[in-house]
């Protein structure tokens, strides 16, 4: 990953911050309307484009976005703003939605969870007829659903047009973040209850790394609030009216991920307090025990450290139960004060 060069560079220069790639970058088209269906794989754009038909949807997926110069071609075949293209290839990217007079841009996370939580920046452009989507091939894509129903004609995104195609793409990946939500929820549970059962260091480690995870999780989910809003606001022509319910599914879909967020944040932050709170009172416990300890032997030290001093006349000195009786009096006095620690209940 090399961001020096973007340091200093205009705006709209293309620079790329993900892993470097040496792969071919696949293009798949997927052509279709209500009764016929085309998908094909290309690593040539130019033979792609050909395979095109304006009175279709077309579906342009780009499968990696480091090769520049392809991704050039693409913006000027298509006329996409420079500064479109370099928010593409910035894998970086926060989520945004973007409104130009002849295509629309969305810019969101995909994100997975395996052993720990992984994300991978989407980019869909929405124009007359033609839907072109950017991704980098990492082993999980979220548009598998989508292409299962073109390919068996099922639900309403074969019956409709483009807009509804980039309305079920971003369906598509925001429903991802459900099951996401749902695989944190139950690692949660799991570190909540080993927290009640057993406060070790690798309980309080693994509370830690939860606690980032959710924050990372925050930081893609709370921008998708103001894409979809940006979304149902947008008045362009290549959106149509009654597509203006599923917006708002979408966006209720938005709500409730970013609620569901905000309740595990919260209540990772309660389970870091309860953990402060049991080792702070754990060491309290500690010092108390220490404490009522050194209370007990301070006035023996005392009564010690009195006949401890050399002098010729001292009551108790010559006399041959002294020893014994300096022994009884001070185990009367340890007793006592184990008592009166008992009877208060600080023991």
């Amino acid at each position: 990953m090399n961001k020096a060069k973007k340091i200093g560079s205009p705006p709209g220069t293309l620079h790329y911050t993900g892993e470097h790639g040496t792969e071919r970058i696949r293009i798949t088209l997927i052509r279709f309307n209500e009764k016929e269906y085309y998908e094909k794989d290309f690593y040539d754009l130019s033979e792609c484009l050909t395979h095109t038909e304006n009175d279709k949807v077309n579906w342009i997926n780009v499968d990696g976005v480091h090769n520049l110069p392809l991704i050039e071609k693409i913006g000027q075949i298509f006329k996409i703003h420079p500064l479109s293209l370099e928010d593409i290839v910035h894998v970086e990217q926060r989520p945004k939605f973007e409104d130009y007079d002849h295509y629309l841009l969305s810019i969101l996370k995909m994100v997975t969870y395996k052993e720990v939580m992984q994300q991978e920046q989407l980019s869909l452009i929405l124009l007359k007829n033609t839907v072109i989507s950017f991704q980098e091939p990492d082993g999980s894509d979220a548009f598998d659903v989508i292409r299962d129903r073109l390919r068996s004609a099922k639900g309403r995104v074969r019956k409709h047009g483009a807009d509804y195609l980039f309305y079920a793409l971003m369906d598509s990946v925001v429903d991802w973040y459900f099951l996401v939500v749902d695989k944190i929820g139950e690692k949660v549970q799991v570190v909540e209850n080993e927290l009640l059962k057993d406060n070790s260091k690798n309980t309080v480690l693994q509370l830690y790394k939860l606690r980032r995870e959710v924050i990372n999780l925050a930081k893609h989910v709370m921008p998708l609030r103001e894409l979809v809003n940006n979304l149902s606001r947008s008045e362009n022509e290549l959106i149509t009216e009654s597509f203006a319910m599923f917006h708002r599914d979408l966006a209720d879909h938005v709500t409730r991920i970013i609620d569901s967020v905000g309740s595990y944040r919260e209540l990772l932050n309660s389970l870091m307090d309860l953990n402060l709170s049991y080792n702070s009172n754990k060491m309290n416990e500690v010092m108390k025990v220490l404490t009522i300890i050194s209370t007990v032997f301070i006035p023996v030290t005392f009564i010690v450290g009195v006949y401890g001093m050399n002098f010729d006349y001292m009551p108790e000195l010559r006399s041959p139960y002294g020893y014994a009786s300096v022994w009884v009096l001070m185990l009367i006095i340890m007793g006592g004060l184990v008592y009166y620690f008992r009877r208060k209940k600080w023991l």
